[in-house]
């Protein structure tokens, strides 16, 4: 059955075991679910295996640092012995987190990541030409964590993170087993979700998967035979190789699957942004602002999705970030708020995720025969909304000159018209790649609700100017008034 929820995960390390000296404080174990607590977050989601050991007292795996001591860097110190003075004390970590969880009105998903876990004989890996998934011993040992950490804890829902792997190679099975060994993992998935539903209380089960199905697939993973089959209670699609919000990610098959069998979808809004304020071969991300959060989550209930998800927030959390994680869990609650909708960029990264990146384009000589286009989701009506009080198209395009002649349309109609103002492209103009930012104040030509596409061609250099350009960002910031507005 379809459910609202709104989502948190703690990854155990970054803001939690790597930081506290121990002994430690319960103030400090109760700090992951505190800091989300009286917010719209109603569901905690905690990493309990990275791939090298649990993060809790496993009876079947490995725990994190029994294998690495004298330990070498700080991070792994704190991590063990943190854990360790819980234990000393008779509590167990993971408990610990459920039960304040609990305390404070929230359910609790023990997340396990699939692509790896501790004391695994390297051999086994697809990497070093092992059949992982395909191996009896893998999946064993991967179900009996799973099974430990839904009978032997009082967690509310298993997560089951697939997406964890490398969505660009092989990671889960070889190319060869994929065909025989889709439908075997299919059926451990199964397993797994009659032991959750089976126990004292019921339970929920579900997974990371890829945004793009051709992607799972190719990993061994039938996420429609999951769905079809009833198999999973939800679904989150993310990417990690980006790691970036992406208020466009084209999860509409995997919406409209899920919801044909009651299925839930969480869209994942993470934390960071790629930003280039220097040149495109540096990736200096940054956090997402407000805006651009909002902007994902308009665009993801826009599509339909059952609530939503994120991580990872700039911390320790301030107002900022308590405001809108109390925010992101009532698409009434941002409705008329400022918000950008942006087009995600590879930074300085190869375009290696199977749905691509739609920037940055170059436009390697001025031909005006050759368009491109560049797709972003709305989820305003602007033009039939009285308190929109500006819709401005920002477009930065790099080693432009004010002599170039481009074309520029929206859904089909030209903006040439609108009014525009330009300033640099990046922070420190004085440094090459050398652009312009280009912002159209829309005043006829708008964006409608749902998918809109813009396009570009470069028309015409003046005389001694060759080459072309690069379409290096675009974003459209939508502004509101509490009156009415003439635009």
């Amino acid at each position: 059955m379809r459910r609202r929820r709104t989502i948190y995960h703690n990854d155990a390390r970054h803001y939690y075991l790597w930081l506290w000296d121990p002994p430690m404080r319960m103030r400090d174990a109760w700090r992951p679910i505190d800091e989300v607590a009286g917010t719209a977050v109603d569901t905690f989601s905690y990493c309990v295996e990275r791939g090298d050991g649990a993060f809790y007292p496993t009876k079947v795996g490995m725990v994190f640092g029994s294998d690495s001591q004298p330990f070498t860097n700080p991070i792994s110190w704190h991590s063990w012995h943190a854990m360790q003075s819980l234990m000393e004390r008779g509590l167990d970590p993971l408990k610990v987190l459920i039960d304040r969880a609990h305390e404070k009105g929230m359910e609790f998903w023990a997340d396990l990541r699939l692509g790896s876990y501790g004391g695994m004989d390297p051999k086994l890996k697809v990497d070093n030409g092992g059949r992982y998934f395909a191996e009896v011993e893998v999946r064993d040992h991967l179900a009996a964590i799973a099974r430990e950490l839904v009978i032997d804890y009082p967690s509310d829902g298993l997560e089951l993170d697939f997406a964890i792997a490398n969505g660009n190679r092989p990671s889960y099975l070889r190319p060869e087993d994929v065909e025989e060994y889709t439908p075997v993992i299919t059926e451990w998935v199964a397993e797994l979700a009659k032991t959750v539903r089976s126990r004292d209380g019921g339970g929920t089960i579900g997974a990371r998967v890829f945004p793009v199905e051709e992607l799972n697939l190719r990993q061994g993973l039938d996420v429609r035979a999951w769905l079809s089959e009833g198999i999973v209670d939800f679904v989150v699609p993310l990417m990690y190789e980006y790691n970036r919000l992406d208020p466009n990610m084209p999860i509409d098959w995997l919406i409209e699957a899920a919801h044909e069998r009651d299925v839930s979808v969480y869209g994942m809004l993470q934390p960071t942004v790629p930003s280039q304020d220097v040149a495109l071969v540096q990736d200096n991300r940054v956090y997402a602002s407000i805006e651009q959060l909002r902007g994902a989550a308009a665009s993801f209930w826009s599509r339909d999705v059952d609530g939503l998800y994120t991580w990872f927030l700039k911390w320790p959390h301030g107002d900022t970030e308590r405001a809108f994680l109390s925010e992101m869990g009532d698409p009434d609650l941002i409705e008329e708020k400022d918000r950008t909708y942006f087009v995600l960029r590879r930074s300085g990264e190869p375009d290696n995720p199977a749905y691509g990146a739609a920037l940055p384009i170059t436009i390697p000589e001025a031909d005006p025969e050759s368009r491109y286009e560049i797709p972003f989701y709305v989820a305003d009506d602007i033009a039939e909304s009285d308190r929109v009080s500006s819709a401005v198209l920002s477009i930065k395009l790099m080693n432009l000159i004010m002599g170039d002649k481009l074309t520029l349309t929206l859904n089909g109609q030209s903006i040439g018209d609108e009014p525009v103002t330009r300033d640099f492209a990046h922070n420190t103009p004085h440094i090459a790649p050398r652009g312009l930012d280009l912002q159209f104040h829309l005043r006829t030509v708008l964006p409608r609700k749902g998918w809109n596409t813009l396009e570009i061609s470069l028309d015409e250099r003046p005389d001694l100017m060759a080459g072309g350009i690069t379409v290096d960002y675009v974003e459209l910031r939508v502004s509101y008034s509490p009156y009415p507005s003439v635009r």
